[in-house]
């Protein structure tokens, strides 16, 4: 068994098939969780992430073991930083402030890793970190969502009528023991009511949940509509 495993840990026609193959199949069921939840960066996505960090290291290899020069990881770093590149173009700042794709792009990032380590042959990572990465992936947005909605302070979205001044929100927001920060105010210039959308960070002083942050703090006179960023 180790014999087999240092043969394929050479560069050679069987290691190389071998390679390939293992990058496509774990970049692809990487790119399938992403895929299924309608995310920017999907399947073919992450097979070609997989597969050209696979190629990187294996012409590093190559280059190292056939003529004796170069850093054998020193194309491998290269990847790493340049990947980030191809991660921040799937996040994005959507409609009232709202950021997505982090995890995308940090699923790219762990599917160059994983192709890294199956570019130089090291099979047992590059297999057992690709469940690891699609279990996180795929199992962990529950425990991920449940430990947000245990937090005391949120990022919130607030429409107001107009009717009220703002102060009459913060005023009532203390009166709940709610801390408000980092406000971000627009006046809608359409509105002849003076109607102003507000996107700012609260801070429950006692122990709540999200959901009874939102409640208390749509309750205030003044808010027509409130929404979780």
């Amino acid at each position: 068994m180790m014999e087999v495993l240092d043969y394929l840990r050479e560069i050679n026609v069987a290691s190389i098939c071998l390679r390939i193959i293992l990058s496509i199949i774990i970049g692809g069921v990487l790119g399938l969780e992403r895929g299924r939840k309608n995310r920017p960066a999907g399947f073919r996505t992450y097979v070609l992430v997989c597969l050209g960090s696979a190629m990187v290291m294996m012409t590093n290899q190559y280059v190292f073991q056939e003529y004796g020069v170069s850093d054998p990881t020193r194309m491998g770093a290269q990847v790493i930083s340049g990947i980030g590149f191809l991660g921040a173009g799937t996040i994005m700042v959507i409609g009232r402030q709202r950021i997505k794709g982090i995890t995308t792009a940090a699923g790219m990032w762990a599917s160059a890793c994983c192709g890294l380590a199956i570019g130089i042959g090291f099979y047992e990572a590059s297999v057992i970190g690709g469940i690891a990465i699609f279990i996180v992936m795929e199992f962990l947005e529950k425990t991920d969502s449940a430990v947000r909605n245990q937090s005391n302070v949120m990022d919130v979205y607030l429409e107001f009528d107009g009717k009220k001044p703002f102060s009459t929100f913060v005023v009532g927001a203390r009166e709940h023991d709610l801390e408000i920060t980092n406000m971000h105010i627009n006046k809608n210039r359409n509105s002849k009511s003076g109607e102003l959308t507000v996107i700012l960070t609260i801070e429950s002083r006692k122990k709540r949940t999200q959901a009874e942050i939102l409640s208390i703090a749509g309750g205030i006179d003044g808010v027509s509509f409130i929404e979780k960023l």
